[in-house]
């Protein structure tokens, strides 16, 4: 799904094109509006958009001096100019910007509407050039990888947490340098986790995806930042990021541009790769001591929040990290933590893998008693702990028994205890998914219903939900059968239709109750909706 911004200082131009784009495309095109270009500006800093449509001459700040200040921070955004000046040397200023169109309000809405859709259908084919640019770049990318991979695993295993030393930044810059690492030792970096969500067919060689979503990822990041890329032990992919200062300014802030510019690389990656990735990234930087920790959150933030097949970009709001904090133990205990972040987000075969992975070790001629009771009370306490929290103490007969290995006859007796509660939590799991999402849908209709006066923007409900803009609007379009814009309008006209019968209500006041600030878009709204404007759909009840 692509963003429209809407930006004129003429209220009722700006309504009636943000009414007609809402309705012309509503599962390709998510529309916004600005009466102003400082307005716009703040837009811009909330959500990436794809698509700018603005007038020339405003008040303030100019479409001219506001298609500057969009290219500087989001160069991929198609500004298109819509105004009243035929004036040669605003057309001649426009078109010697990169990604500028130039239209005027006479052609009338179909041609926007034309003009809008051929943008998009741009866009839609520079994420395809991405794909002809990744394979130019895969014999380079696979020559640095080779030489920086290991390294900057290294690096995300092994950074202590304590402040680094003068020698040891220098140590390290030489170290960066050498592999050719643009990156700077004694500047912070924010780090992004990227998972590929699609199930791969079993003939698939995953490294050469891994390289694919590396390239398209890079590709739009380096625009603003510097960057190293790896595919760690997980087949997850890393980037560590720094912006770009040589040229005069730092993104403000850096992390909505690293937020906008995800969205637009998961666009990319289905485009060209039909493959979904979701993407976790610190929400600030971090010192480079401190990247280990960081990573290992990220990771933890992505089981608990992100479920196979979702396509989300979640951002990792921390508090500052407490220097020299204890390593936690690893082995037994660093799998297990692992096995109930998958169990939570209902990666099932992995969790699967991990525990027929303990519980083979577990069932060795060699292990010690020590290690076998170890591992098997690892093992337990993590199903035991998850059926009490998913409210499944009476539900799982073996659970009971579960932290009392002497009450079977032999290991093996233990060890089918073990199976059979998995798979109870594991078809509990199953089960429930469907009601969660029912849930979060039936939350964000009574929030709408509840607050018909406030923005209920799609990126305003996506912040409200802590999803990803589009990834809300595909599941509540799956889940209702109808489009959220569509939603809301629907809740509006029945609200109004409440007021104007039950209450005293000037329009413009009912207008205000619903919603809308302009009492002329109201009544558009209403007798397109209606087939009658509010007074006459008022007068209609008198007669009855």
């Amino acid at each position: 799904m692509y963003r429209l911004l809407i930006v004129d200082d003429e209220e009722i131009i700006t309504d009636s094109l943000y009414e007609t784009f809402a309705r012309h495309m509503p599962d390709q095109l998510d529309v916004c509006k600005a009466y102003s270009a400082l307005e716009a500006l703040n837009w811009m800093r909330r959500s990436r958009i794809d698509i700018v449509l603005t007038d020339i001459r405003m008040p303030g700040m100019s479409g001219l001096e506001l298609t500057q200040e969009i290219q500087t921070h989001w160069p991929q955004c198609r500004i298109i100019f819509l105004t009243g000046h035929s004036d040669f040397d605003y057309a001649y200023k426009a078109l010697q910007m990169p990604n500028v169109r130039y239209l005027l309000k006479t052609e009338g809405y179909d041609k926007v509407l034309t003009i809008v859709e051929q943008v998009m259908e741009e866009i839609r084919q520079s994420h395809h050039m991405l794909e002809g640019l990744e394979r130019s770049r895969e014999l380079h990318i696979q020559l640095a990888v080779f030489q920086q991979e290991e390294y900057v695993r290294q690096l995300l295993q092994d950074c202590n947490s304590a402040p680094f030393s003068l020698s040891e930044i220098s140590e390290m810059q030489t170290e960066l340098t050498k592999r050719s690492i643009e990156l700077q030792a004694d500047a912070p970096v924010y780090l992004v986790l990227g998972r590929i969500n699609t199930l791969l067919d079993a003939g698939t060689n995953l490294r050469q995806v891994q390289d694919s979503v590396r390239i398209i990822g890079s590709t739009l990041l380096s625009e603003q930042a510097t960057y190293v890329s790896v595919s760690d032990h997980y087949g997850d992919i890393i980037w560590l990021l720094q912006p770009i200062k040589e040229k005069g300014y730092t993104p403000n802030p850096f992390t909505s541009y690293i937020e906008g510019t995800l969205e637009l690389v998961q666009e990319a990656c289905f485009a060209s790769l039909e493959m979904s990735i979701a993407f976790t990234l610190s929400g600030r930087a971090c010192a480079w001591s401190q990247i280990s920790k960081q990573y290992e959150r990220l990771r933890l933030l992505q089981w608990m929040k992100i479920g196979d097949g979702v396509s989300m970009v979640l951002t990792d709001n921390y508090e500052v990290f407490t220097a020299g904090a204890a390593k936690e133990p690893v082995r037994i205990s660093s799998r297990i933590d692992v096995m109930s972040g998958y169990l939570e987000t209902g990666r099932f075969q992995s969790f699967y893998d991990i525990f027929e992975e303990l519980v083979g070790e577990l069932m060795l001629q060699d292990m010690t008693m020590e290690r076998a009771m170890e591992t098997y009370y690892h093992l337990a306490l993590l199903l035991y702990s998850t059926c009490n929290r998913w409210g499944l103490q009476q539900g799982t007969a073996d659970q009971r028994s579960l932290l009392q290995l002497g009450d079977y006859a032999c290991m093996k007796d233990a060890v089918q205890s073990l199976y059979r509660t998995a798979d109870e939590l594991v078809h509990f799991k199953r089960s429930s998914e469907e009601e969660r999402t029912n849930l979060v849908i039936q939350a964000l209709g009574r929030y709408i219903k509840d607050n018909l006066e406030k923005d209920l923007s799609l990126v305003r409900l996506a912040e409200l939900n802590h999803f990803n803009p589009s990834y809300l609007s595909r599941l509540f379009k799956q889940e209702m059968g109808i489009n959220l814009s569509e939603y809301i309008d629907d809740c509006r006209i029945r609200k109004a239709k409440e007021l104007l019968h039950k209450s005293d209500l000037m329009v413009r006041e009912v207008a205000l109750q619903v919603g809308y600030e302009a009492a002329h878009s109201f009544t558009r709204l209403f007798k397109k909706l209606t087939g009658m404007t509010p007074q006459e759909y008022r007068e209609s009840l008198l007669v009855r």
